[in-house]
C-alpha cells in the first residue's frame, strides 16, 4: 500500500527545505560597511582619550598606581620593635586562625626575659593565602598587618613561600602603603605611640623602685 507524501503534510506547517541554498550577501556586506559602526565607536573613544575629553580608565602602571582603601588586604608585613626585632611572640594564633593553613612557624626561646618566645621561622605561602585578614585579627601583639602592596609575581613555587626576612622589610616605614591592620583609622595618638615603644617591665620596675613608687603601666582606652 503506497502513501501519498502530499497527504502527510500538515496544514500551516512549513516543511524543511530539501536543498541547501547559500545566503547571498548584500552589496554593503561585501564592502564591509557594517564594520564602520564598530570602528566609529573605537575611533571616538581614541580621540576622547587623546584630547583629554574624559577621565581615562587605563593607568600607566607601574609608574601610576590606583588608590586603594587603607584597609586593603595586600602583602603581609611583620612589624618590628624600635630595636629592630620582630614583634611576633610565636603564639601560633595566626596559624591556627588561618583557614588556608598557609602560615608555618617555628618558635624558640627569646633571650629577653620579658619575651617568652620569638619565631625562628615564619613563612607564608602566598599561593595558598586567601588574604582574608584572619591572621591580623587573631594576633594579640599586632605583630602582623597587611599592606597596600599587590605586586606579587612568582616564577616558581619556591618564590611564593615568603620568609621572615622578606616579611619584615617591605614598607614598614612607609605609612602610606599600610593596609589592613587593627584600628587603622580609629586608634588615637596614645595608642599609636604605645605601639611604637618597647615596653620593658624590668626597666619600669627598676625605675619605680628608684623613685620609691610602683611603676606606672600605660593602658589603652
Amino acid at each position: 500500500m503506497s502513501v501519498n507524501p502530499e497527504a502527510l503534510k500538515l496544514p500551516g506547517v512549513q516543511n524543511h527545505p530539501k536543498q541547501i541554498v547559500p545566503r547571498r550577501m548584500t552589496l554593503a556586506e561585501r564592502i564591509y560597511l557594517p564594520l564602520l559602526a564598530g570602528m566609529t565607536v573605537t575611533i571616538r573613544h581614541m580621540f576622547q582619550n587623546l584630547l583629554g575629553l574624559r577621565k581615562r580608565v587605563t593607568i600607566q602602571y607601574p609608574e601610576e598606581r590606583r588608590e586603594y582603601s587603607s584597609r586593603y588586604r595586600g602583602h603581609h608585613i611583620l612589624t618590628t620593635r624600635p630595636d629592630g626585632s620582630v614583634r611576633c611572640v610565636a603564639c601560633y594564633l595566626c596559624a591556627t586562625a588561618c583557614p588556608a593553613e598557609c602560615i608555618h612557624i617555628e618558635a624558640a626561646e627569646h633571650p629577653d626575659v620579658n619575651i617568652e618566645k620569638y619565631p625562628v621561622v615564619y613563612e607564608i605561602d602566598m599561593l595558598r593565602c586567601v588574604f582574608c585578614g584572619y591572621c591580623v585579627d587573631a594576633c594579640p601583639e599586632e605583630a602582623i598587618i597587611m599592606s597596600n602592596n599587590y605586586d606579587m609575581a612568582f616564577y616558581n613555587r619556591e618564590q611564593s613561600i615568603v620568609g621572615k626576612a622578606d616579611l619584615m622589610k617591605p614598607f614598614t616605614v612607609d605609612e602610606g602603603r599600610l593596609g589592613y591592620r587593627p584600628a587603622s583609622l580609629e586608634e588615637d595618638g596614645r595608642r599609636a605611640s604605645m605601639r611604637n615603644q618597647a615596653f620593658d617591665l624590668v626597666a619600669a620596675a627598676k625605675q619605680g623602685a628608684a623613685a620609691g613608687k610602683r611603676p606606672a603601666v600605660p593602658t589603652a582606652h
